[in-house]
């Protein structure tokens, strides 16, 4: 017993001490957090390959775990943005991916949800690093339009930072970004954008109408390969140049699930609901759909986006793949951490993360 008393004595003492230096501890532990954090560089510990992360796994509709479009793309060192949704760039932080590293975004074509985010981008990628160059945007044309509209709505963001940070961290010279404009290659056909050394990136056209135009892009390094759908109704082209590729990332909306939104909208009487709900069911791609590309182009895996509807239920996964799952078995639902490498020299398709 006197033992026991002894023991809880010591105990009640170290807890005092403890509660008497919480500040101090916690000051301690978030210092040393804080410095791990400052020196984090997820893509500097890539093997050499090319390598996919989701900083975007959703659409235009709010969800916990899926922001607006954006996928991160390293091939080797180089690291590329395409489509800049909502987060997509607070995401990168949160992956340890450094925003200044960023060498390009290319977007898919022009909807609110793939763009929303890109002054932001722009910003973080100018100041994190001091960059002393814009970033280069690629996109269809119509991007020169694009870019114009966010440079002129941040001037006057850029001007308050280099008056209070200086040119050691807010350089005027990097400030902003500058288009790339492309025309869209006709179907059958692809655009190089980037032909150097090991890498190639190029563009194809996707089906979105009426919104046009509209591609996707094909990553290829080292032997190793990737294809990002973008916005798309299930189209012949994307299988053409998706044949063989590692991963292919495809875009991919429920029909069941938003005609379910669409007529619990019309029941509660939210007739603009009702129709959104019903109208973009004709220019996107099913599970089903995807399925059926990645198992006829013999794709090594099938990464699912820009989900639409949210899965916020448990269960809901079920229901949005429709039976997918039986048509192709080798597919991610994608989230946002979502990451994969395909490591030069070999033929391996690896997760490395599962999400955030």
């Amino acid at each position: 017993m006197k033992k026991t008393l002894i023991a809880l004595a010591i105990l009640a003492l170290l807890g005092t001490v403890v509660f008497s230096q919480r500040s101090v501890i916690v000051e301690r532990i978030m210092a040393k957090g804080l410095e791990k954090r400052m020196a984090t560089d997820a893509v500097a510990k890539l093997e050499d390959g090319l390598h996919l992360a989701l900083c975007g796994a959703g659409g235009p509709m709010p969800a916990p775990k899926a922001s607006g479009p954006c996928v991160a793309v390293v091939a080797g060192q180089r690291v590329f943005i395409v489509d800049a949704g909502t987060d997509g760039v607070r995401n990168l932080g949160r992956m340890g991916y450094p925003s200044g590293r960023i060498e390009a975004v290319l977007l898919t074509h022009f909807h609110s949800d793939h763009i929303d985010g890109l002054g932001e981008l722009a910003m973080v990628r100018w100041v994190s690093t001091a960059n002393t160059a814009p970033l280069p945007v690629y996109g269809p044309e119509g991007v020169q339009r694009v870019v114009d509209g966010f440079n002129t709505a941040y001037t006057l963001d850029a001007g308050y930072r280099n008056a209070h940070h200086g040119n050691s961290v807010a350089p005027l010279s990097g400030t902003g970004m500058i288009a790339n404009p492309f025309p869209q290659p006709a179907l059958g056909e692809l655009q190089t954008l980037i032909d150097d050394g090991d890498l190639r990136v190029e563009a194809l056209a996707v089906d979105h109408f009426p919104i046009k135009p509209a591609v996707g892009y094909r990553f290829t390094y080292k032997g190793r390969s990737l294809l990002i759908s973008g916005d798309t109704v299930k189209l012949a082209n994307v299988e053409k140049f998706a044949q063989g590729v590692d991963l292919l990332v495809h875009e991919a909306l429920a029909p069941n699930l938003l005609m379910m939104m669409s007529e619990a909208a019309r029941t509660a009487g939210n007739q603009v609901m009702a129709k959104v709900t019903h109208d973009v069911l004709d220019y996107h791609t099913s599970p089903v759909e995807a399925a059926e590309i990645a198992r006829d182009a013999d794709v090594g895996h099938l990464l699912y986006y820009h989900i639409v509807p949210p899965l916020v239920f448990p269960g809901q996964d079920i229901l949005f793949l429709n039976g997918a799952d039986k048509i192709y078995s080798d597919y991610t639902i994608g989230v946002d951490g979502t990451a994969f490498s395909l490591p030069a020299g070999s033929d391996e398709i690896i997760q490395t993360k599962s999400g955030l």
